[in-house]
């Protein structure tokens, strides 16, 4: 099977939790610093070796530059770079996990949002990407544990990989939430935490690991790019606060993005098609936005601008 035909959720896992521990280890013992000297020649590796990751990189960047110059083309130290940047966003969730990232570390666009999300009590549902790092909700749910946080997965290997790391910390008000797929059962489960004041976040950027067909194709950096019904049809059943979140790294710490979109969603039966394009292409473009803005945190390491019809699934997916 083609590389360009495989799904994100078959992408091969390079790594174990093993491998994880030991990170962990090593750097609980000696450090950020040292744990980048035990790493580079790892990351170095699966650079040179990861042909479909490169691939993917490739085509992120030119399109992002074909769409503003200001991203620059494509290059092996611009492909070397990404890896890094995503290696960093890594030792990033050790340090959320750790509890090393606190309120001080956080900007926010609005650093009211946060505040009134919680005091509402309506709960609310996040909708974010793979641009940036959502670990740093972790940081919130340790300055508001009175609300509790919930991160969907759809995939084991994530769960067992925030194990790992959950190991080190168990004191984070935030819960993974595991799903092969979206069901009403799921959605009455998700519907009830809502309803006691709770958060749901999800991401907006990733097709469904079961599932072809049920996507709206966006624009997206010059090209249409399939994109998830079923987060946005979520947002509406859930009849909540929907917000767009983007956790971005900055030099000096994390900007972390809130924006309102609606109180509650409606998808009226007789213009459905209509108002759920509308409402994915207002992502998209946001997502867009961020993703010019902030391009070495783009981490999609696969062929994103693929055919949701023609690309090759399995249940037995790691992500």
């Amino acid at each position: 099977m083609s590389e360009l035909n495989q799904h994100w959720s078959n992408t091969e896992e390079r790594g174990t939790v093993i491998g994880i521990k030991i990170l962990l280890w090593v750097y609980r013992l000696f450090g950020r610093r040292i744990l980048w000297v035990v790493m580079f020649p790892v990351i170095a590796f699966m650079y040179l070796t990861g042909a479909s990751a490169r691939n993917a990189s490739r085509r992120f960047f030119n399109n992002a530059n074909r769409v503003d110059s200001r991203v620059p083309k494509y290059s092996f130290f611009v492909g070397l770079k990404h890896f890094c940047c995503f290696a960093d966003a890594a030792f990033d969730k050790l340090d959320a996990w750790l509890g090393k990232i606190t309120r001080d570390d956080i900007q926010y666009n609005d650093d009211g949002a946060f505040p009134k999300i919680v005091n509402d009590g309506k709960g609310a549902i996040f909708i974010g990407s793979h641009l940036g790092n959502l670990d740093v909700c972790r940081a919130l749910g340790q300055t508001y544990r009175n609300v509790a946080i919930n991160v969907m997965v759809f995939t084991a290997h994530a769960v067992k990989f925030n194990e790992a790391l959950q190991s080190v910390n168990q004191e984070f008000s935030v819960n993974l939430i595991q799903v092969d797929q979206m069901s009403p059962a799921v959605a009455m489960m998700l519907k009830e935490k809502v309803d006691n004041g709770e958060i749901i976040v999800i991401v907006g950027d990733r097709t469904s690991v079961t599932t072809s067909g049920r996507v709206e194709y966006i624009p997206f950096l010059g090209e249409t790019a399939a994109f998830a019904q079923g987060p946005f049809i979520l947002a509406s059943l859930l009849s909540c606060p929907v917000y767009w979140l983007f956790c971005l790294r900055e030099k000096n710490g994390f900007q972390v993005v809130f924006e309102h979109v609606s109180d509650a969603i409606s998808l009226p039966r007789k213009d459905r098609k209509t108002v759920l394009n509308n409402l994915i292409t207002s992502y998209v473009k946001r997502l867009e936005h961020y993703a010019i803005r902030y391009p070495f945190q783009w981490f999609n390491f696969y062929n994103f601008w693929q055919d949701d019809d023609a690309v090759h699934r399995n249940n037995n997916s790691e992500d």
